[in-house]
């Protein structure tokens, strides 16, 4: 979820929108989906690193990031890779990372110092 001001000059060819979904989906997409999508995330200092060299070397995506993959952590990744590239006065408000249909992490710029 993001917020902001929606567009208010009536010119503007996204007048009355805070952003643009379409422009939103490519963030994320690009940020997000496009990477880890099918990957393998280890942390980086895992004990398991040959593991994960194998697997890269069998042609697997594999991701060595600087925190424990835990769903918590990946959505404060996410988080910041998606604030990085929000447009000025486009505030990331919220996001929600779900590992099963019950289980999930949320992130709120309220609890983040954003």
């Amino acid at each position: 979820t993001v917020i902001g001001q929606p567009i208010s000059d009536s010119s503007h060819t996204k007048y009355g929108m805070v952003i643009d979904f379409g422009d939103l989906k490519k963030i994320v997409k690009e940020e997000v989906v496009d990477p880890f999508d099918h990957a393998t995330v280890f942390d980086k200092n895992t004990p398991h690193v040959d593991l994960a060299k194998t697997l890269e070397d069998q042609g697997h995506k594999v991701i060595l990031a600087n925190y424990q993959p835990t769903c918590e952590n990946m959505v404060n990744d996410f988080a910041g890779r998606i604030i990085n590239r929000l447009p000025e006065g486009v505030t990331l408000y919220s996001m929600k990372l779900r590992e099963t249909e019950t289980a999930f992490a949320e992130w709120y710029a309220s609890d983040n110092d954003q």
